[in-house]
């Protein structure tokens, strides 16, 4: 029964703001308040440049990755590392520290795949960046590797329990890029580097 108190420790884990800590930390605007009002690695790229970026990127991925890694120390099972993952993304989209306001996902669940398996995290690395070299286009990068997420962790980890809740990220995580779909469709996602 003990091992479920870690489903609690992903959720607080994830509910900590990376975006908004750094922010707060290095004088930035508050990224919920400015740019796309995203709190995450891309706004505060745009906010606060590329350090401040990519110390956010780490802290969302590590927020993810940690609990699960932590779980199978433990002597967790599969299903209670995969709760405690899904926990971590779902508080970081909503945060419980930070008015339920949160950012996107991708960062925290990429941590919490690599967790469950590291092979998983290189696929999904290599997928990230095989279509951002051919589209220049991150959101779009970001939305093949979350439809392909599932299958690369049937074929690496087997479990059907962590399947399922890698597929439960995966459709939140393209919902919470409905704008950039809709923008892709029209032509208009911005592309990197413009």
């Amino acid at each position: 029964m003990w091992q479920w108190l870690w489903v609690a420790v992903g959720y607080l884990s994830g509910s900590v703001s990376s975006a908004v800590v750094v922010c707060r930390l290095w004088g930035l605007p508050d990224p919920r308040t400015t740019g796309s009002r995203n709190p995450g690695a891309t706004n505060v790229l745009r906010v606060g440049g590329k350090r401040a970026a990519v110390v956010t990127l780490l802290g969302d991925v590590v927020k993810g990755w940690l609990p699960v890694v932590l779980v199978q120390w433990a002597g967790g099972d599969a299903l209670v590392a995969a709760m405690t993952g899904l926990a971590a993304f779902l508080g970081h989209l909503y945060p419980l520290f930070f008015g339920f306001q949160g950012g996107k996902g991708v960062a925290t669940a990429f941590g919490v795949m690599t967790g469950l398996h590291w092979g998983v995290g290189l696929l999904l690395l290599a997928t990230w960046l095989a279509v951002a070299a051919v589209t220049r286009i991150s959101s779009l990068s970001a939305l093949v590797a979350a439809v392909l997420a599932p299958f690369y962790v049937y074929w690496l980890v087997g479990e059907w329990s962590a399947v399922t809740l890698v597929t439960i990220m995966a459709v939140l995580l393209i919902w919470r890029h409905r704008g950039n779909v809709e923008r892709l469709i029209r032509g208009e996602e911005d592309r990197i580097g413009e």
